[in-house]
């Protein structure tokens, strides 16, 4: 079968993969779409280590084709969208409704594939470029069928990183001020995410002006292609501050621009050795810096959740796929993406 592989030098769409059947716990997906993340290239440009080879792609959905010993919740034909979490369920932190913290979820990565009889890594637990990829039944969430699947992949990370970090992370509450800083996949879904909250100011920044439309569309009252002229839309600065690149030195302007009580997440990925700078007397205001691991997201709920927003008009989905690929048209999508010519771009299989 076909999949994107990275062998620690090069990417190719090879055709040679495959994967194992579904052992108990698991269920095997025929991956309809999946959406090209910016942490699917930080593996390749070495921002987020990983052993390889690797099958990349963590955002995607797809059609059940066969499920493992005891899982019941989904069955062949269902439509699915996958999350990246492949937690235990049982540990504290799963039962504390904190799944993104589980341990068994972190830094464990399968080799569910094979080439030439060897081996092949797992990304993120989900390897979603590839015709189909083996996860683990809690990682498969039931869609209704009518919810195109090119739109429902992007709900499994930029939805429920971007959207989560807003209503699990910051508890962002009606009538609140929101400065969110870059407007890719994540920050259009902060901007979202914010709106849907209630959110009264909504400050999107971006160095690329030709974004400022699909920000407001997707709810931004404000647009400035840097943050300087962030005090003078909000004297008094943000009640929540969102950095979406991972530049440590928007990460200080995100913390500096902060109101009274204010939090700054931090949702970009800098590299693993970077390292953050701010003033410590400017943090005796109440104000936080707040971490937040994919959208301290419960999958199971909130995937359902959004989708269902989505059915409302509530969550923008098809508006963040601008542009489709056929997976051999990888490197196209990779291009268009750095460019910033697409909001996401899709992967089709």
């Amino acid at each position: 079968m076909r999949g994107v592989v990275f062998d620690g030098k090069r990417t190719e769409v090879v055709d040679d993969l495959v994967v194992r059947d579904p052992g108990p716990g698991e269920v095997l997906v025929a991956i309809a779409a999946a959406g090209l993340c910016h942490s699917d290239l930080s593996v390749v440009d070495g921002t987020i280590p990983f052993p390889v080879p690797v099958v990349l792609g963590h955002e995607g959905a797809g059609v059940v084709e066969a499920v493992g010993a005891g899982v019941t919740h989904v069955g062949p034909g269902d439509h699915v969208a996958l999350s990246t979490l492949a937690n235990c369920g049982t540990c504290a932190e799963c039962d504390r409704g904190r799944p993104t913290m589980c341990r068994q979820a972190i830094g464990r990565p399968g080799r569910p594939f094979s080439r030439d009889g060897r081996p092949v890594y797992q990304f993120a637990s989900n390897s979603a470029f590839a015709e189909r990829t083996v996860v683990k039944a809690v990682q498969a969430v039931h869609i209704p069928s009518d919810i195109p699947l090119t739109s429902a992949a992007l709900i499994g990370c930029g939805v429920l990183t971007g959207v989560g970090a807003v209503l699990n992370r910051a508890r962002v509450d009606r009538g609140d001020t929101v400065l969110v800083i870059g407007t890719g996949g994540i920050g259009l879904n902060v901007i979202q995410g914010a709106r849907i909250a209630g959110a009264l100011r909504i400050v999107a920044v971006d160095a690329n002006p030709e974004k400022e439309a699909v920000a407001r569309r997707f709810g931004a009252t404000d647009f400035l292609t840097s943050t300087d002229g962030v005090r003078d839309v909000l004297p008094t600065g943000a009640d929540h501050a969102f950095e979406c690149v991972g530049r440590v030195e928007l990460i200080r302007q995100a913390v500096d621009l902060l109101d009274r009580h204010g939090q700054a997440v931090l949702l970009g990925v800098p590299p693993a050795t970077a390292e953050a700078s701010f003033l410590v007397s400017s943090l005796y205001l109440d104000k936080s810096i707040l971490g937040c691991r994919y959208g301290s997201s419960r999958p199971q709920r909130d995937i359902a959740l959004y989708a269902d927003l989505y059915r409302e008009g509530r969550l923008l989905l098809d508006e963040l796929v601008t542009a489709t690929y056929p997976v051999e048209g990888f490197e196209k999508a990779v291009e268009d993406a750095g460019a910033g010519r697409v909001a996401r771009a899709v992967l089709t299989f």
